[in-house]
């Protein structure tokens, strides 16, 4: 079952104890009530553009009349300018028109509201060819012939470049998993971004040190060399897929935000340096119907709801790529024996797959029994929560236009019957880094963006049927492209042990704020 709804009172986002009710029946007359209230003096209207980095438009607050319809109309922007190439050049302009469940206190400022919009165009209608718009629609659709909805958490993992003032209590290389202060450098900002996202959000499941953890980076970049760096993750939790959209571009803005308060930096750029862990955006993803998690069937095994996603993804993977790993060093991060995938397959808390159902939490026995017997309270009726979790997603992705396209591919997974086979034969139980797989003829991930561009445009009709605009695919395909990382991994291979680090670091730093 999905989780119980909180109380406004005890909910951890402001905004909510302020309204005394949840975002989903919030309207603008509330919002304009509390800014007149709470003497809100800014409203910023912020939204994605096409790289995923949040954009701004900034209002001050006028009389009530004023106000009201600014947040029942929205503002005008230049679409060109945000989506370039997207847009016929007749129809640039834009609403960028406020989604009320999506508002949030500045976290710094008390007297700023931010509001998170979708895009409209000159009809009134959301406009087609803005990602926001791709990701509702494949979501409806989805629901709409199946009768399920999609919900997806994510694994949002991120470098923090710190200087390097202190010298006590250092790291270990690939040794940082969960690691706590005083052995954690940037544990002040961790916090600071935990808390915060907490409160505009609502939606963080758990923050932790991740595996990475490089001493003294080497680089040709002034912001990284001779720094420190550590790798953090940020997991939020299950939602609607339109609200995890949103969630993801406000989260690396706000990380970023928050690490440049600290003086330092923070990036979701896919690999770092050679032999360190990258950061992935890991998603799980699970169905519900009528608020029931359908993952499992009565059994306890995976659903053929659950198989159906499986083998809808594994069938579209090879072109998901072009959405999800974006820039050459995503293709640096997928090599054998990083815990990143390669093939495509799935397995049971397979880490070396592609796809993999992890541990949850449908135990023979209470967990809180096992570990204090004298407990006599009833045990959560929706403790279990099963996911599929998609492992090769990374920093570099488009978060709408990745969780749109993924929506499409697990809605035609549902709808062909052969999507369960494809996923029983691609099912795997051991490690498949290496040459020798534990079952034959497993298809590949592209290995380069190069690939990833090929294989979206022999791919491109079930995306446009989709509804993605064919300047979209076109788009994305030439960003892809213009990586130029044909081979990339065997030209390195091939290079001088030295020649191959500088080449790699340039590759990988390239791209640091990219997203």
């Amino acid at each position: 079952m999905s989780e119980p709804t909180i109380e406004p009172r005890h909910d951890p986002r402001p905004l909510v104890r302020a309204l005394e009710k949840p975002p989903s029946e919030w309207q603008r007359q509330d919002l304009v009530d509390y800014c007149l209230a709470a003497g809100i003096r800014v409203v910023n209207f912020r939204y994605p553009s096409f790289d995923g980095k949040l954009r701004e438009l900034r209002l001050p607050v006028g009389g009530p009349g004023a106000l009201d319809r600014l947040l029942a109309a929205g503002e005008r922007v230049d679409g060109s300018s945000l989506f370039p190439g997207l847009l016929a050049s007749g129809a640039s302009d834009l609403y960028v028109v406020p989604v009320y469940r999506w508002a949030f206190l500045d976290p710094w400022a008390s007297d700023e509201l931010h509001l998170v919009c979708r895009f409209a165009d000159a009809s009134g209608e959301p406009a087609a060819s803005t990602p926001d718009t791709l990701l509702a629609s494949a979501a409806r659709e989805l629901a709409s012939r199946h009768d399920v909805e999609l919900r997806a958490l994510a694994e949002l993992e991120l470098y923090l470049v710190l200087e390097r003032g202190d010298e006590r209590f250092t790291g270990r290389s690939q040794r940082n998993y969960q690691q706590s202060a005083p052995y954690l450098h940037g544990r002040a900002i961790a916090d600071e971004l935990l808390r915060t996202a907490v409160a505009v959000s609502g939606a963080v499941k758990y923050a932790h040190a991740e595996v990475g953890y490089i001493d003294r980076l080497e680089s040709a970049d002034p912001e990284l060399d001779g720094k420190r760096v550590e790798q953090h993750e940020l997991e939020l939790d299950l939602a609607p897929v339109e609200d995890l959209g949103c969630w993801l571009s406000v989260l690396r803005w706000l990380a970023r935000a928050v690490a440049d308060r600290h003086g330092a930096s923070a990036t979701f750029v896919p690999k770092l340096d050679e032999g360190m862990a990258g950061s992935g955006m890991h998603l799980h993803l699970a169905l519900e119907r009528d608020g029931r998690n359908v993952v499992r069937d009565a059994s306890g095994e995976l659903s053929r709801h659950a198989l159906g996603m499986v083998g809808g993804l594994l069938r579209r993977a090879p072109s998901l790529a072009a959405f999800g790993n974006t820039v050459a060093s995503s293709y640096l991060r997928l090599v054998p024996h990083q815990e990143a995938p390669t093939r495509l397959c799935w397995g049971r808390a397979n880490r070396s797959a592609l796809l993999r159902v992890p541990l949850d939490f449908a135990t023979e026995r209470r967990l809180d029994l096992a570990m204090n017997p004298a407990e006599r309270g009833a045990y959560p009726a929706s403790v279990a929560r099963p996911t599929i979790e998609y492992r090769s997603p990374d920093g570099s992705a488009y978060p709408q236009l990745l969780l749109a396209a993924i929506a499409l591919a697990v809605a035609d997974g549902l709808g062909d019957p052969s999507a369960v086979d494809l996923a029983r034969a691609a099912e795997v139980d051991g490690d498949v880094g290496g040459e020798a797989l534990p079952v034959e003829g497993l298809g590949r991930l592209p290995a380069s963006a190069t690939d990833a561009s090929r294989l979206l445009l022999e791919d491109r009709s079930f995306y446009e049927r989709g509804g993605f605009p064919a300047r979209l695919v076109d788009r994305v395909a030439a960003q892809l492209r213009a990586e130029a990382d044909e081979d990339l991994v065997d030209r390195l291979r091939r290079m001088p042990a030295a020649e191959r680090l500088v080449e790699s670091r340039r590759l990988m730093h390239k791209d640091l704020h990219k997203h």
